[in-house]
């Protein structure tokens, strides 16, 4: 029943979506010359939260980025075609080429990137870093502050992230399958130990959310230590949790920090095992990952990172209201055209 009411209201969305698109506010025109020349790839990937993911891409929205969309295929058949919808609005946005059936911590989910990369390269747009998020971000930045944030790194990648804690050294030492097209089953058998890792390579453990560069990208699609690297992460658990930061590690590679750490202030989450340093969640947590209620926007405009996860338009919508409203405001600000009277919200 709760299906069919989603898959309703998804459908009201798309016959609405035409008419609303005039006034969305979306910004259509570049607002500086610094975010002319630095243009951004992003990578998004959903499943379900369609108005979340229209707050999100409206915020990052710029006509001189490029956007690639991958809605799980699993999605309601209306949430895919809403998404379909709203990207065809624009010349720089599309639908990845390759969709998969995404599974919870299983490499469906880096492969959904990998697609997205691949088509990003092809795009036009001469991006210089490509960033990945999910469906329910928002960020906490400007688009140019963003900027200002990734040239400061002076074309190193960022893919936060350390040698492997002992509680997760499982995921990678033990074979783990997509099963059902729902879940990972978790470990096969006690007994089944995976090979090394090719290449004589030491596996780092981070953030499966990254802010990379073109040639970085070039070398994930292209090399061989790359490419045997995924084969040997097929059957790993939440290879995307590992994948990024071991490439990043490699001394040699584009844009490669091999002594970095967590830093990279990409994204502000409230971990339920992390409440003495964050103060705990106003909203409500799911899987251990706090989605934010009004009570916890003083911590996230106090936060330094460029996004903020997770959101709920329909359960908390006033959180991302208060914040889309003070994204928009400083956005104008920064702005060196004119700025046009349906911008503002």
């Amino acid at each position: 029943m709760r299906r069919h009411r989603l898959a309703v209201a998804l459908t009201v969305a798309v016959v609405l979506l035409g008419a609303a698109m005039l006034l969305s506010r979306y910004i259509t025109r570049v607002l500086s010359a610094e975010e002319a020349a630095f243009p951004l790839a992003y990578v998004i990937t959903l499943h379900k939260e369609f108005e979340t993911f229209e707050r999100l891409f409206r915020a990052i929205y710029m006509p001189q980025n490029v956007y690639c969309i991958h809605v799980d295929g699993k999605a309601l058949a209306a949430l895919q075609r809403a998404v379909r919808r709203l990207v065809g609005c624009f010349p720089n946005a599309f639908l990845a080429s390759h969709t998969e059936r995404v599974v919870y911590g299983g490499v469906s989910r880096l492969r959904a990137d990998l697609h997205c990369m691949r088509d990003l390269l092809a795009s036009a747009v001469p991006w210089r870093y490509l960033l990945n998020a999910c469906g329910q971000d928002f960020p906490l930045k400007t688009n140019r502050e963003i900027v200002q944030h990734l040239k400061a790194y002076r074309g190193k990648n960022i893919t936060p992230g350390v040698l492997p804690p002992a509680h997760v050294t499982t995921r990678t030492r033990f074979m783990h399958r997509e099963q059902g097209g729902s879940n990972v089953s978790g470990l096969v058998t006690p007994q089944v130990r995976k090979a090394p890792p090719p290449h004589n390579l030491t596996l780092y453990f981070g953030s499966a959310y990254i802010a990379v560069t073109r040639p970085f990208v070039e070398f994930v699609l292209e090399d061989p230590r790359a490419i045997d690297l995924l084969a040997w992460s097929e059957d790993t658990y939440s290879p995307d949790e590992h994948f990024w930061v071991t490439l990043n590690r490699i001394p040699g590679v584009p844009g490669s920090m091999p002594n970095a750490s967590w830093e990279g202030d990409l994204k502000a989450v409230k971990w339920i095992d992390m409440e003495d340093i964050h103060g705990g969640c106003h909203g409500r947590y799911v899987r251990g990952i706090c989605i934010y209620g009004t009570g916890d926007l003083k911590w996230l405009f106090n936060s330094t990172c460029m996004f903020a996860n997770k959101f709920e338009l329909r359960t908390y919508p006033l959180t991302v209201e208060c914040l889309e409203l003070r994204h928009r405001k400083r956005t104008l600000a920064q702005s060196e055209v004119q700025v046009e009277p349906n911008w503002y919200f």
